[in-house]
C-alpha cells in the first residue's frame, strides 16, 4: 500500500448514520471497499448536528435527539487512486454528498502493526 506524501486528493462522503447497504451500515461498506481497493486509509466521523437536502436538522441535543446523525467518511490518497475508487460510490451513495478536494499531506505517522494501534496499524 502506497503512503501519500505531498499533493493528494481528499474524498469526503457525507451520509446519514442509519444509511445501509445490504443490511450493513453504509459507512462500514465504504471503509471496507476502500481497504480492499488498497487506499491508504479511511476514517469515519460521527457528527453532532447537521442538515442536508431535506433541510431537517439532526442533532445530539437531548430535547431533539436524532437517531440519524450525520456521518463523514474521509479518505486521503493520491489523486489517481482516489479517482479510481469514486465509481464504486455511485452504487452505494444514493442519498448524501460526495466531495473531492486537493490537499497536501504534510505529515503522516503511523504505528507498526501489533504496537497497540487500531487495526491496520494506523491511528484513526
Amino acid at each position: 500500500m502506497t503512503r501519500p506524501a505531498g499533493r493528494a486528493l481528499r474524498l469526503t462522503v457525507l451520509i446519514g448514520e442509519n444509511d445501509t447497504w445490504h443490511h450493513r451500515p453504509l459507512y462500514s461498506e465504504v471503509v471496507h471497499r476502500a481497504r480492499a481497493a488498497g487506499l491508504a486509509g479511511a476514517s469515519v466521523f460521527r457528527g453532532v448536528e447537521g442538515f442536508g437536502a431535506s433541510s431537517l436538522v439532526h442533532t445530539t441535543r437531548l430535547l431533539s435527539l436524532s437517531e440519524d446523525l450525520p456521518v463523514a467518511i474521509v479518505i486521503v490518497d493520491t489523486e489517481e487512486r482516489v479517482r479510481a475508487f469514486v465509481p464504486q460510490l455511485d452504487e452505494l451513495v444514493t442519498e448524501g454528498l460526495v466531495v473531492l478536494d486537493e490537499c497536501e499531506v504534510v505529515r503522516r505517522a503511523g504505528r507498526t502493526p501489533g504496537s497497540g494501534a487500531h487495526e491496520g496499524g494506523e491511528p484513526s
